[in-house]
């Protein structure tokens, strides 16, 4: 069974003209209507977040500033991080959610849930909105399973920028694992190798900065060699998952080359590793993804790997990729290996 944490209130937040926009759940909805999915999901209880809950890491003066000015009609945070009438409602909902999810999932609950949320959390630090979020929901979501009582989370961040919010409230920590496969050079300027975590969290935070152009066996290969190596040294009790749809090669934000294919792949090896490790406990967090034709397909994707369905059979062609620019990426993704083999003891030949 996995669960489904949404609400109608997710479609409020926001303009529509952003690309980070209501649009986004409606396809995915309507997707997951059609193909029958929506009936298969168990719907999760949740309410709101508390302002405890919030204050475990946001900054209780962001949090009355965000409902202050949400109050008043709204305000930006930055250039692209749009605050309207409804998104503190909606980002407490969001991440009442997510935090429902996971204390349910180390519960007697569905130990398999999505979440489809909006407003996306992970760039949002303890005291400011950035990057289209207002509440780290999955970072809350973690800390909600500590509070319960698990002594390790893993947080896996897939989407195509780096989740800095997320990395900032753990780096100082070794309860909670944070790994991040994102774009090198991509907002918000996050994410480098030498990025490990300090004082107790020193190893404990994992950056795998692949290059444009990326696609579906570097990730495999990531995967492999450092992200499925470090979950087994770490055995999490609960694996959390980042979910950016925004990888895949037809969304205009970004520049990596993967088919829906990829999603599938790598929610697949999430699970298997929550299977060896924490009873199969994991839950997956919506965060970027902004083709509209595209982001469907992909977390149908993630789905059926949730569900130990095989992928889409779904014809999806990634476009050509010049080879100095393959050969680049490749040497990127070799650098990285080498920079984690010796806390992980890789010794594997990269094989795409």
């Amino acid at each position: 069974m996995v669960g489904l944490v949404y609400d109608d209130l997710f479609l409020t937040h926001g303009e529509t003209w952003h690309p980070e926009n209501r649009e986004r759940l409606h396809v995915a909805l309507t997707h997951l209507e059609e193909t029958g999915w929506i009936d298969r999901l168990f719907a999760l209880e949740f309410g709101p977040a508390s302002d405890e809950q919030v204050e475990w890491l946001h900054d209780a003066d962001y949090l009355e500033y965000l409902r202050s000015i949400c109050a008043h009609g709204g305000d930006t945070f930055g250039v692209d991080t749009i605050a309207t009438e409804t998104t503190c409602d909606a980002a407490l909902l969001a991440a009442g959610g997510c935090i429902a999810a996971a204390q349910v999932s180390v519960g007697d609950g569905p130990h398999r849930s999505v979440c489809l949320v909006r407003p996306p959390g992970h760039h949002a630090r303890p005291d400011t909105a950035m990057g289209f979020c207002f509440l780290n929901n999955v970072a809350l979501a973690a800390e909600a399973a500590i509070r319960s009582g698990v002594e390790r989370v893993a947080i896996v961040d897939f989407d195509v920028h780096h989740g800095n919010g997320t990395q900032e409230m753990f780096y100082h920590r070794r309860d909670v694992l944070y790994i991040s496969l994102h774009e090198y050079g991509l907002f918000p300027g996050t994410g480098n190798l030498d990025e490990v975590g300090v004082e107790e969290g020193a190893g404990f935070n994992i950056n795998i900065p692949l290059l444009p152009g990326a696609g579906d066996g570097h990730y495999r290969t990531a995967f492999a060699t450092v992200v499925v190596p470090a979950l087994d040294e770490y055995q999490p009790q609960l694996v959390l998952v980042s979910a950016g749809y925004d990888i895949h090669h037809s969304d205009r934000i970004a520049h990596m080359n993967c088919s829906v294919r990829a999603f599938h792949d790598m929610t697949a090896d999430l699970v298997s590793a929550a299977e060896r490790h924490s009873g199969g406990r994991i839950v997956v967090v919506l965060e970027g993804g902004y083709s509209l034709d595209w982001l469907p397909a992909g977390l149908e994707n993630s789905l059926r790997a949730l569900a130990g369905e095989p992928s889409l059979d779904i014809e999806d062609e990634c476009p050509p990729v010049h080879e100095d620019q393959l050969a680049r990426v490749r040497e990127g993704l070799e650098r990285v290996t080498e920079a984690h083999r010796e806390r992980l003891g890789l010794g594997r030949k990269l094989d795409f």
